[in-house]
Formats: C-alpha cells, structure tokens, sequence
C-alpha cells in the first residue's frame, strides 16, 4: 500500500499531477491511499515517490468530473475518481454510461459541490473592516461550507468585488484578496465581525421580497439551511415572517386590484344573456356580437368592438383585435397603435373620418398580469370564427379598396398570412374581388427599436399615400 499526499491548497492540481504518472506507471487503485493534509497515519502505508510514466489522455469530461469531485468532502473520492480513471483505459465511453454505479456516485458528488458552490455566493455576507489610512476598503466574511469549495469559488467573488480588499474565512481554508492579488490561507476559527450599516439594508430587501401568500418553510430550508442563518442578517426576521404570514397574506388579497366596475358590470352583464343561435341577418351588429360564442374569447373581454365609420365608405381599414383601450372604451382604434396610425395618415393625406375602421378579430385576447392586460395574438381558429362578422361589415359597406393592417388582417382577407414583409405595399384581392392594399401593423412600429422606427414609419406612410392613389383611381369614371 503506497501513500499519496495530497496539499490542502491546490488539491486538485496536484491529485491530476499524481494520477497521470501512477496511471502512467501502472499503479492499481488497490494499491494506493489517498490523503489530503495531515491525516491519521496509516501503519501499512508508506510514502510513495514520483514516478515516471507513459502518456495519458482522458476525455475532457472527466477532467471538468473531477475538478469538482476533488472538492468533495468524501474521504473517498480521491480513490473513486483515480478508479474510474483507471477504468476509463479500457473503455473510453464509460463515462457516458450514467447507469454505471461508478460514474453515477462521483456525478452525484459532482452536483453536491455544485450546490455548495452555489450556496456560497449567495449566502456569504461581508462586514466592513475599519482600518485607519487604508486606501482601500476592507471586508471580512465567515462562511461554513459543507465541501472544500473555497478554492474552487474564490474567483467569483474576485470578479464580483475586484474592488475591494476582502477575506472570506471557513473551517477549512480563508481567502484573502489584497490589492488586487488573491491568496489563500489555511482554515481559523470564527473571527469577531463588526456590524455595519449594510445589514440594516439586507432586512429591508429580505422583508420586502418575503411573499406570504407563497410561504413553503420546507423548500425554503432546502434552499437556505439554517446552518447558514446565524450568519445572514436578514434570517433574524424569518420566525417573525413566518408566525405573521398568514395575516400579511389575508391583506394582500384584501388589497388586491380589482377589475374596474364599469367593466366588472358589463361583464356581468353580459355573462346573464341566455346563449343564443346568433345569424348575420341582423340589424344591431353591437348587440349581434354580444351574443357570439363562436369561440372562448367573449369570456374574458369587456365586451365585443364592431367597426365605425360611414356605411358607404369607399376605404375600408381592417386591423388585428381590440386593444385594452378599445375593449373598454368600444371604439376600434383609439388607443396608442389608433393614435399613431391617425398621425401618420394625416400625413399621407388619408382621412379616417372617410373610412370604416374594424379589426379581423372582434374580442380583445390578453394575459393578465398584476394590474396589467398583456395583448396575445389570435390564433387561426379565432381569426376563422370571427371571420364572418367582417364578411357581414364587408358586404354591408361594399368598400372599393380594403387597407390590411399586419398579419392578422391579411390571413382573415386572404386567408394567407405569410411573407408579410415581403406582401407589404402590393395589391392582392379577397375572394370576391374586392382589392386588399397589404401593409404593417401600427402596433409594429410601437415595437420597433428607436433606430428603426423612422424607416418603419416611413414605408407605412408610402403605404398610405398608396392607398390615397389608389382610391382617386377607382373614384376616376372609366373611360369610353
């Protein structure tokens, strides 16, 4: 039995060091003790020199394995890793093999140090140090970690606090970050930390994101163990957060929004109409709608939008959906895409007053989040259900030109909504014969980056200005 000692700094550098030479010299892992520091000696071990070898290739996923293995706390894991790697010469694809009992146990220890690792950047807190004529300012931590990370995950905080001088001291090892140099020491004891004035901030912090409606005392230990606690400061308020969490969530949900009681009443309201068989032969297309289920989106909207406009317009605009402003108000076209859709064609000389103004899709489809409605796209199964209502419009109006406004518009007139870009500024035809002018959503260039919107803006005008010719041509009388 040979002994192989192994530095508490630089563990990792060194066991790789030892293992390609004794991997090299044909040395079984039966034949080895592994040690870190200064262990019990063991009577039947004796010290076990260099040794020269042949070269020795492993695939690159068990150096990255082993990196984090060697941190392990096992007493074992030197002696697991060099056996693998000892079986790794005779079958290369052994570590893709996560059903090898082998390879499974040094993954599980390989996530253990993961978990650690991560723990320690989020849990480690740092006091300020007063130290007379430095130039610098200097920080201490205390830190008690499950595995032999500190080495391994003193860079982050390097990154992190470059700074700053610091010095994080564990059981085991202490780093020390001083002008810029890190180094590391061995293990002390708990050091005496001032407080500062940070932890009164991380209370605050911790008192504010502490959701009670959402409290799982189980999986928050999982995640935050109170052998960490004593060294956090906003931990203290934790037994008071969890004895007064079932009070503070009764009063958020007592002060929850509400939706707004004008829609609250004409949802209700509507919700109280028996479901009829609606036919287009109607004279009240308002309330016509308003008896639709053709599809869910009624359910959830204030209330349906028809079009507006005279009913013998010769321009027809058609876009997507209502909006939130749309869906409360009733109106197609009056919240922010309507207002600089209304901007831009009184630029291109095209007066919306003079047009009928609908949507492909006549109930507004959204996401709630908190106080906010979140506007969803129409799928084509609502497109398709809505698409007679628009017929119903289009036959009542008898428009001569038809402005489509994005892909929504375009697939329920043409029943294509690809290529948009590409369509954009050209002429097609609905299946009546009725021209369709293809062009973007204003809503489009809400969206757009600041360094584009001048061009989006500037090919929707020309797409009006298009629209503007064109109806003076199919106004002119035909010739003889």
């Amino acid at each position: 039995m040979r002994r192989v000692a192994l530095p508490e700094i630089g563990t990792f550098e060194v066991w790789r060091d030892e293992a390609r030479a004794l991997l090299g010299a044909g040395v079984r892992p039966e034949d080895l003790l592994w040690q870190r520091g200064q262990g019990a000696e063991d009577l039947f071990a004796t010290d076990l020199p260099m040794v020269a070898g042949g070269p020795v290739t492993v695939p690159r996923g068990f150096v990255e394995l082993a990196r984090l293995v060697v941190c392990h706390s096992d007493p074992e894991r030197f002696a697991r890793l060099y056996a693998l790697l000892w079986s790794l010469r005779d079958d290369r694809r052994l570590l893709e093999d996560r059903g090898d009992p082998r390879v499974a146990k040094l993954t599980r220890m390989a996530k253990d140090v993961s978990r650690d690792r991560h723990k320690m950047t989020a849990f480690v807190r740092f006091r300020e140090l007063e130290v007379p004529g430095a130039n610098r300012r200097r920080f201490a931590a205390w830190f008690e970690p499950t595995h032999h990370i500190v080495e391994l995950t003193a860079p982050f905080f390097v990154k992190r606090f470059g700074d700053m001088d610091w010095a994080i001291f564990t059981p085991d090892l202490s780093a020390h970050f001083e002008g810029g140099a890190l180094r590391f020491a061995p293990g002390a004891p708990r050091p005496e930390l001032p407080q500062d004035a940070t932890e009164d901030l991380w209370r605050t912090y911790f008192r504010n994101i502490f959701n009670p409606a959402r409290l799982k005392p189980k999986a928050m230990q999982a995640e935050m163990p109170k052998k960490y606690w004593h060294n956090m400061p906003e931990t203290q308020l934790i037994p008071e957060l969890i004895a007064t969490a079932e009070a503070r969530a009764r009063q958020m949900a007592e002060a929850a929004p509400t939706l707004a009681p004008v829609r609250a009443g004409k949802i209700s309201a509507r919700l109280r109409v028996p479901t009829a068989e609606v036919t287009e032969e109607v004279g009240d297309l308002h309330a016509a709608l308003s008896a639709c289920r053709r599809c869910a989106l009624w359910q959830d909207a204030t209330q349906p939008v028809p079009g507006e406009g005279p009913p013998d317009a010769p321009l027809m605009i058609v876009g997507e959906q209502p909006g939130d402003r749309e869906d409360l108000e009733g109106r197609p076209f009056v919240g922010p895409a309507g207002q600089l859709f209304d901007s831009i064609a009184q630029r291109a000389g095209l007066d919306r007053r003079t047009a009928y103004v609908t949507n492909a899709v006549k109930h507004f489809k959204f996401t709630p989040r908190g106080k906010r409605r979140l506007h969803q796209a129409p799928n084509s199964g609502e497109i398709q259900h809505c698409r007679s209502w628009l017929d119903l419009e289009r036959s009542r109006v008898k428009p001569k030109l038809i402005l489509a406004l994005g892909a929504t518009a375009v697939e329920s007139l043409t029943g294509d909504r690809r290529a948009l870009m590409a369509r954009r500024g050209g002429l097609e035809r609905t299946e009546d014969g009725t021209p369709v002018l293809v062009t973007l959503h204003p809503s489009y260039l809400l969206r757009v980056p600041a360094a584009e919107r001048a061009a989006a803006e500037a090919l929707f005008e020309a797409d009006l200005r298009l629209a503007v010719r064109e109806l003076a041509a199919l106004a002119e009388p035909p010739d003889p």
